[in-house]
């Protein structure tokens, strides 16, 4: 890639941040391709309103940078799936793995793709899903093609390049991630708690005075965390695997990755406890 030209970024998926992420660049005029095989009619609406411009494996496969942006458990799925393509590739992309995976997993990604002949840069991202004007969504990148990544810095990204081997960025998205979904889950479970035992009433108040910066957080985030328990599951696990199994912690991690996979069920079912938490939300922003 010319250093002065803007770059083509082939980008997959188009969820929700895959989307938005999208969206801040083709606002910073950077063409932005993405798969559509298989995707939904909502995935294909958020490509055309993020500007992504749908286009076969071959083509994404000659783009200047490929963002992996997928649930984390498909991450190695997508590096395999491609692999064939981006070995034939001419002109190859610089890779950027930018899902939620342990260092174990990251190791495992950079391994296919770098067979293919890739330049393989490990990335995370800290944050939501970007809105215009704002600064809270974080790209940490590692490795040695890092420095290339940040490139994206002069197209709207906000991107931070680490020291370190390539699974840095992947470590410290693991244990922040572990820590804010971690407390999520923890919250959740004793609001249930509390609602079985008949303290739920109690529980809000106590929290409210004597934890107030703890109940605000818990109940700003439990509410926001309904629709996306599904995704959540396998990044508690790749966050388990981060811990390692000789360490006893881990099983925190598996148990709130089995706790996010009940309730996405739930949210997807008859809402018996998604429910329970609402109302326990709701009381609390009566207070």
């Amino acid at each position: 890639m010319n250093s002065h030209a803007t770059p083509t970024v082939a980008l997959i998926a188009p969820g929700n941040m895959g989307a938005a992420v999208a969206k801040r660049l083709t606002e910073n005029k950077v063409s932005v391709l993405t798969s559509l095989a298989g995707r939904s009619a909502a995935s294909s609406k958020r490509a055309q309103d993020a500007g992504m411009r749908g286009a076969e494996d071959r083509e994404l496969a000659e783009a200047d940078f490929l963002l992996s942006i997928v649930p984390p458990g498909d991450a190695l799925a997508l590096a395999k799936r491609l692999a064939s393509v981006l070995s034939a590739a001419n002109k190859k992309p610089i890779y950027v793995e930018c899902n939620a995976v342990s260092p174990q997993t990251m190791n495992h990604i950079a391994d296919v793709v770098k067979a293919t002949g890739c330049e393989f840069v490990g990335a995370a991202i800290i944050g939501p899903p970007p809105k215009p004007g704002s600064t809270n969504t974080k790209f940490y990148a590692a490795g040695p093609a890092a420095a290339n990544f940040a490139i994206f810095n002069d197209y709207g990204l906000i991107v931070r390049v680490l020291d370190g081997p390539i699974t840095a960025a992947s470590a410290l998205k693991m244990s922040y991630a572990g820590i804010t979904k971690g407390f999520t889950a923890l919250g959740a479970s004793m609001m249930l708690a509390a609602t079985r035992g008949g303290s739920a009433e109690a529980l809000r108040a106590e929290l409210a005075e004597s934890q107030p910066a703890l109940f605000g957080y818990l109940t700003r985030q439990v509410p926001t965390m309904y629709s996306k328990a599904y995704r959540w599951v396998a990044e508690m696990n790749e966050i388990s695997d981060f811990i390692g199994d000789d360490k006893s912690e881990h099983a925190m991690l598996d148990a709130a990755g089995l706790l996010y996979e009940r309730l996405a069920a739930d949210f997807d079912g008859g809402k018996q406890e998604i429910g329970a938490l609402e109302t326990f939300v709701a009381g609390a922003k009566k207070e």
